[in-house]
C-alpha cells in the first residue's frame, strides 16, 4: 500500500488536511497518520481526483504524424487527466466490431492513462448508414461523428432510437455545414472578418442542436452536444432541460477564456470558433448554472504545417490537455475568484465521470479508483509549447502565466508523470 502524506485533499467537496492510503485497485483510506510500505510528500501540494475529458484526439492510428496514443495519454498525465475518451475520426474509422475490437487493444496496449474510444455514428462518419451499435457494444458505450455533423434527420433520428434501444450515449458535434461557407475559420462578426477572414454564423452549431434536441426527447436517447460554443445553443439547452430530456453539453477552456477579438492566427483557429464577449458570458454562465454541464477540450494537435498556412487552409483545433486545468484556475479561481477549487475539479472530473457512465470514478472516495493528481498550486508557470509531451505544439496559450503545475499524476495506483 502507497500513502500520501503532507498534502491538503479535496474530499467531500472540502478541502482538509489529511492522508491518503490506496493500492492498484481502489483508495483503501483518507485520514491521518496512515502507514505503508511507500510514502509519497506532498508536502505544499493538494491531492485531487484525477481529470476526465471526454472529448480528445489522440490521431493514431491513421495520423501518427499529428500525435500518437502514447504522446496523446502522456499529454494528459502532464496535464492532470487520468482518464480520456478518444474522438473516433481515425482512419481506420471504428465503424464496425472487428475495426473497434483492433483499435481498443492498441489504445489498452499503449495508454499511459485509461482511455476509451468512441465508435462512430454512421459508417466512415459519412453521414448516411447508422452502425450496428450492438455489435459495437461491447467494446464502447459511447458514440459520435466528431468534426462532421449528420445532416439527414431521418438517419439522426435512426442513430437516437438505435441509441436509446442499446442504452448508449450519441456525442454529436453539431454543424450544418449549409452555414459555413469555403474557407469559413472565424466566428462571423465584423471584429474578425474585418481582417479579411471569412465568418461562421452561430446557426451552423444552433441550428443543428435544436433539432437534435427535439428528437433527443422524442426518441429517449442519452445525448451529449459537444464543444458548445454559442448563446443560442446556451439558450436551446435550456429549455430542452427545462423540457425533460437526457441531455447534456460541454464547453471547452479555450471558449470560456477567448473570444473573436483575440485571434490573431492559425493557432486562435477552432471548430466551433471563438464569438463573441456576450457569448463567452452566456458559456460561464451556463456551466454556473447547470445548463451546460462540464468541461472538456478537444485536445486536437496538429503538424506545425497544417497551421503554417492562410486562415482559410490551416487546420481547425488547438492542443488543450497540458494547460486546460492550469488555465481556468488561474483565471476563475486565483483572478476572478468567481469559482472554489471544488467546483473546477466537479466540472473536470466528477461531473463527466458520472454522466459518461464511468464507475468509482472522479472523487476521492474509500472504494474509488486510485487516480490521483498532486498540484502545486500558487506558484507562476509560464507555458511553454515546446515542453508539451503532446506532438502538437499549436495553442494560443504559448507565453501565458499560470498559478498551477501538475507534480505527479497516479493512475491506477501507478505513477505514470513525475514533474
Amino acid at each position: 500500500m502507497k500513502v500520501i502524506k503532507n498534502g491538503t485533499i479535496l474530499y467531500e467537496g472540502k478541502l482538509i488536511r489529511a492522508d491518503v492510503a490506496f493500492d492498484e485497485q481502489k483508495i483503501c483510506a483518507v485520514g491521518n497518520d496512515l502507514t505503508g510500505e511507500e510514502i509519497i510528500d506532498a508536502a505544499g501540494a493538494y491531492v485531487l481526483p484525477g481529470l476526465v475529458d471526454v472529448h480528445v484526439h489522440l490521431r493514431e492510428p491513421g495520423h501518427a504524424q499529428k500525435e500518437t496514443i502514447q504522446t496523446g495519454t502522456q499529454a494528459a498525465a502532464h496535464g492532470g487527466f487520468t482518464t480520456v475518451f478518444a474522438m473516433p475520426n481515425v482512419l481506420p474509422f471504428p465503424s464496425d466490431a472487428q475495426t473497434m475490437q483492433a483499435y481498443k487493444a492498441e489504445m489498452d496496449k499503449k495508454a499511459m492513462v485509461h482511455a476509451h474510444p468512441y465508435a462512430t455514428i454512421t459508417v466512415k462518419e459519412a453521414g448516411q448508414q447508422v452502425v450496428d451499435m450492438h455489435a459495437l457494444k461491447p467494446y464502447t458505450h459511447w458514440f459520435s461523428d466528431d468534426g462532421v455533423g449528420i445532416a439527414d434527420d431521418a438517419v439522426m433520428e435512426q442513430a437516437m432510437r438505435q441509441a436509446a434501444q442499446e442504452d448508449v450515449l450519441l456525442a454529436m458535434h453539431t454543424e450544418d455545414m449549409r452555414y459555413r461557407k469555403l474557407g469559413a475559420s472565424v466566428h462571423d462578426s465584423e471584429t474578425v472578418t474585418s481582417k479579411g477572414w471569412i465568418g461562421i454564423p452561430h446557426e451552423c452549431e444552433s441550428v443543428p442542436l435544436q433539432r437534435d434536441l427535439q428528437l433527443a426527447k422524442k426518441t429517449g436517447c442519452t445525448y451529449h452536444a459537444c464543444h458548445i460554443s454559442a448563446k443560442e445553443s446556451v439558450a436551446a439547452l435550456a429549455a430542452a432541460k427545462a423540457d425533460g430530456a437526457d441531455v447534456s453539453a460541454e464547453v471547452t477552456a479555450h471558449h470560456l477564456l477567448l473570444e473573436d477579438k483575440d485571434v490573431q492566427g492559425p493557432n486562435w483557429k477552432m471548430n466551433p470558433p471563438l464569438r463573441t464577449h456576450a457569448d463567452r458570458m452566456a458559456l460561464i454562465e451556463g456551466l454556473e448554472n447547470g445548463t451546460l454541464d462540464f468541461i472538456a477540450n478537444d485536445h486536437a494537435p496538429h503538424t506545425k504545417a497544417d497551421k503554417a498556412k492562410p486562415m482559410a487552409q490551416a487546420a481547425f483545433g488547438i492542443v488543450s490537455l497540458e494547460t486546460a486545468f492550469a488555465l481556468l484556475y488561474t483565471e476563475f479561481v486565483v483572478r476572478k475568484k468567481r469559482w472554489t477549487l471544488a467546483q473546477l475539479v466537479n466540472w473536470m472530473s466528477t461531473a463527466p465521470a458520472a454522466r459518461f457512465g464511468l464507475e468509482k470514478t472522479g472523487a476521492i472516495r474509500v472504494g474509488w479508483k486510485p487516480d490521483l493528481i498532486i498540484v502545486d498550486l500558487g506558484h507562476e508557470t509560464i507555458i511553454d509549447a515546446d515542453a508539451f509531451a503532446s506532438m502538437g505544439k499549436n495553442t494560443p496559450f504559448d507565453g501565458w502565466s499560470v498559478q498551477a503545475a501538475v507534480r505527479q499524476t497516479i493512475v491506477g495506483g501507478r505513477t505514470v508523470w513525475k514533474g
